[in-house]
């Protein structure tokens, strides 16, 4: 089953979110290192996309990459994120950006540890952080 997609206009999503939160997840930018709430984060729960609430990654899933953004192994299911080619900034990188709403998350890397051997390397910015209940 696909997931349904939000598909807004940038004036809708300027509405919607605070002018940083614009910038990182609608115009592909990065906040800095150490600078977001989530980098040191350690508490049980979900990490949601900031723009449309979707639940992307799993507290369980997190590490300290010392990049200075949240660092994941793997999303919660793959079909939650999509992948894109990002030639920006004179690199080739692997965006990651939300698949439902196609807000610009970060950047994945092939420099995690085991499992997966992956670094979904996310702006604090694009995620809402909810403790898990129970």
């Amino acid at each position: 089953m696909a997931m349904d997609q939000i598909n807004l206009s940038e004036a809708e999503w300027r509405r919607r979110l605070t002018p940083e939160q614009y910038h990182v997840l609608r115009e592909a930018g990065t906040e800095r290192a150490y600078a977001g709430a989530l980098t040191d984060n350690k508490a049980d729960g979900i990490y949601r996309c900031a723009a449309c609430a979707n639940e992307l990654f799993d507290s369980a899933d997190k590490y300290d990459s010392g990049s200075g953004w949240p660092s994941f192994t793997q999303p919660i299911a793959p079909d939650r994120v999509s992948d894109h080619s990002d030639h920006s900034h004179g690199m080739v990188r692997t965006e990651t950006r939300c698949a439902r709403c196609d807000s610009h998350l970060g950047h994945v890397f092939p420099d995690g540890p085991p499992p997966t051997g992956l670094r979904y390397c996310m702006n604090s910015i694009a995620l809402e952080f909810r403790p898990r209940k129970g």
